[in-house]
């Protein structure tokens, strides 16, 4: 971690803690629309291009309302920001360049540290996973407890996403073996709903707005509700740092000053969410996202919102308990040796909130 001598100071005292509602979720999608905060679009400003794993999930919200308030304009960049159904994918778009920054979960940055890739998280959205694992009415009373995954059918985004990571802990935290149930790649939003209802998955690891839409429908319910910080610490034993902004660590180094305005960007618009409303938030987002359920939508938002940071800060503690959870199931990581110090930088963000 890079970091202003004010938080060494700190540390050296010791004083270190649906996707959508809208069909477009599992599509590709772009926008540099500056609209319902500011004027704005493509070309005017630098432009950066950030893929987001679901650019209309609850837990990535931020990126599309930095947007929509026009605090990437005021900072005189052009964002455009593009979409894939799972965390997985923007990763992939990121090291093979065809992005400068990537809005997906922070666990990423130390896999593919382990695979030989610099990557680290600039702006820490989040500290809790922002999931739910769901079980379907069906399956729901044989299934009351991650101990009984075993030789079950369990929905993810995408195999080697973040709720594979995290289903897969969730079930040796609990005596089940990796062996002993299927992941199934379904995404987010009318897929996952889909393999819900017609059995495909007996339950599975999703966000809001799907969740509040199973709710709704009564598809299902809730098993375990990781959406809070206490919901992490329940689940986990601790913080758990998901959504982010991260990057390549050579291109951070080489890109400061368009990296430094980001940050601002971001920051700002996390403080703005920490004083204003979930109906508020949702009054500035793109009204397709609620799919003609204003007030679905809107609760959807509010049961997310816990789980942001106002600053941009890496919870302390939040990357141990990362790697703890990592470490659990994934061979590569439990047998190398993570420097977590290198997986994320306070170094943008301490700036943007001092």
């Amino acid at each position: 971690m890079r970091t202003t001598a004010r938080i060494a100071a700190l540390t050296a005292a010791g004083l270190l803690a649906l996707t959508s509602l809208t069909a477009c979720a599992n599509d590709a999608a772009s926008t540099t629309a500056d609209t319902g905060g500011g004027a704005g679009g493509k070309g005017s400003g630098e432009h950066v291009k950030i893929m987001v794993g679901g650019l209309d999930k609850v837990i990535y919200l931020p990126a599309m309302l930095t947007q929509r308030l026009g605090y990437f304009k005021a900072e005189g960049l052009d964002v455009e920001l593009l979409s894939e159904p799972a965390g997985v994918q923007a990763e992939t778009a990121l090291v093979s360049g065809q992005v400068q920054g990537a809005v997906g979960f922070y666990d990423h940055t130390l896999d593919l540290q382990v695979k030989g890739k610099s990557v680290e998280s600039v702006v820490q959205f989040s500290q809790a996973p922002g999931e739910v694992e769901i079980v379907s009415t069906k399956a729901a009373g044989g299934i009351r407890s991650p101990k009984d995954f075993k030789g079950r059918k369990l929905g993810v985004t995408g195999l080697g996403s973040s709720t594979d990571f995290l289903t897969k802990y969730l079930a040796i935290k609990n005596g089940v073996q990796v062996s002993e149930f299927t992941p199934v790649a379904v995404g987010a939003g009318p897929t996952f709903i889909s393999a819900l209802q017609k059995g495909a998955i007996d339950g599975g690891m999703t966000t809001d707005p799907t969740v509040a839409t199973i709710l709704d429908k009564k598809a299902g319910r809730i098993l375990l509700d990781m959406r809070t910080p206490e919901g992490s610490r329940k689940a986990l034993g601790g913080p758990y740092p998901s959504s982010s902004l991260y990057m390549q660590t050579d291109w951070v180094n080489s890109h400061k000053d368009t990296v430094q305005k980001l940050a601002n960007a971001f920051v700002r618009t996390l403080q703005w969410m920490s004083t204003h409303s979930a109906s508020e938030i949702a009054g500035k987002m793109p009204a397709d996202y609620s799919q003609g359920n204003k007030a679905l939508y809107t609760e959807a938002i509010k049961s997310t919102l816990p789980m942001f940071t106002k600053d941009g800060v890496m919870p302390d503690g939040g990357p141990q308990t990362v790697e703890k959870v990592l470490k659990a199931f994934n061979p590569s990581i439990k047998n190398a040796r993570v420097d977590l110090d290198r997986t994320y930088t306070t170094e943008f963000v301490e700036k943007a909130t001092g």
